[in-house]
């Protein structure tokens, strides 16, 4: 494998780590059957107490998988996968034009 694809896959780790808890699994899923939830709205879908849904959606926010947007004094999450997807599909045609 060359350099080019472990750089790749070395960038991917962020996102990987991102998507390996359940907790923030269950965020992604739950953003993806809505248009956007505040903390609060999440909070009130989860068995996870509003400091963890807060830790979880930083976590989703660094590594651009979740977006927000400011409504008066609410900030409302909503996924944003574009940039995370890209990614995948690099690493997908890295290993396959590597391997």
């Amino acid at each position: 494998m060359g350099q080019q694809a472990i750089e790749v896959f070395r960038s991917c780790i962020p996102l990987f780590n991102s998507l390996s808890d359940s907790a923030r699994q269950d965020i992604i899923l739950l953003l993806a059957e809505h248009e956007s939830l505040s903390v609060n709205e999440i909070a009130e879908r989860s068995s996870l107490s509003r400091p963890a849904i807060s830790h979880h959606l930083k976590i989703l926010r660094d590594t651009k998988l979740v977006k927000i947007e400011q409504k008066g004094t609410t900030r409302l999450y909503s996924l944003s996968l574009d940039e995370s997807l890209d990614l995948l599909k690099k690493l997908i045609h890295t290993i396959e034009a590597t391997c």
